[in-house]
């Protein structure tokens, strides 16, 4: 009797592992300095483009989101300690990230592209670059030119257009969309610009941007890959680029 109501209690166990009930709350991280990606309205309030397509996503799920601002380089290691269930933050998928976290399909394809004042010419050797702290244009920075530039890496890409505009800095290496909205704020359009072409490595700038969850949450992966594919096919996912790019 006492072996069978201890194998009771394992099949009991197991079936509540194997069937861990409907999720009720998505906690997403972000780095809220990224326009139009996520950035702080004058309320206080998370905004953004990963922010409406994350609410998107939640309403497929019939979850509440939650948002909260991190540092981007401490996303994936807070994430894996269990401070939040995913990543949303234009985040790309790499061969060295999805050794830590699990990715959804991509939802956007990126491209970098460098920043600097009109009329500067755009041979970056010898110069003073400037780029985020742990984002793929730090890595491609470093082992591309690590050599021939200095290199200045900030907690957030607003630090370092602020030094761009102080000449602390002479480019700023950063994501096209994040470049785009940033020349249009405040007339920076009229001193600075994009400088050669945009940068497309699959290498260093993965195939897309991704949501990132623990390897061990299947059941929430499985999730946002279904509701992506059901935003994608309904147009909600088109009408949120529009909105935004």
């Amino acid at each position: 009797m006492k072996r069978l109501f201890i194998l009771f209690l394992i099949a009991l166990l197991n079936s509540t592992i194997l069937w861990a009930g409907p999720i009720k709350t998505i906690r997403f991280a972000v780095e809220a300095t990224y326009p139009p990606f996520e950035y702080i309205d004058a309320s206080g309030q998370i905004k953004g483009f990963d922010i409406d397509l994350a609410y998107a996503l939640c309403a497929r799920i019939k979850a509440t989101c939650t948002f909260t601002h991190q540092t981007f380089n401490s996303l994936i290691t807070s994430l894996n300690l269990g401070k939040f269930d995913a990543i949303i933050s234009a985040i790309s998928i790499t061969q060295e990230r999805l050794q830590k976290v699990s990715f959804t399909t991509p939802y956007y394809e990126p491209s970098a592209c460098l920043v600097a004042a009109i009329g500067q010419a755009s041979n970056i050797v010898g110069k003073k670059i400037g780029v985020q702290q742990g984002t793929t244009m730090e890595k491609y920075i470093n082992e591309k030119y690590g050599n021939q530039v200095s290199i200045k890496t900030y907690a957030s890409i607003q630090e370092a257009f602020l030094d761009l505009i102080s000449g602390r800095v002479n480019f700023i290496i950063t994501d096209l969309p994040i470049a785009q909205t940033w020349l249009k704020k405040d007339n920076h359009d009229k001193h600075y610009g994009i400088i050669g072409k945009p940068i497309i490595d699959p290498l260093y700038f993965g195939v897309g941007y991704g949501i990132a969850v623990r390897k061990d949450d299947i059941e929430l992966l499985n999730a946002l890959n279904k509701a992506l594919a059901e935003i994608k096919a309904d147009g909600t996912y088109h009408t949120l680029v529009k909105k935004y790019f």
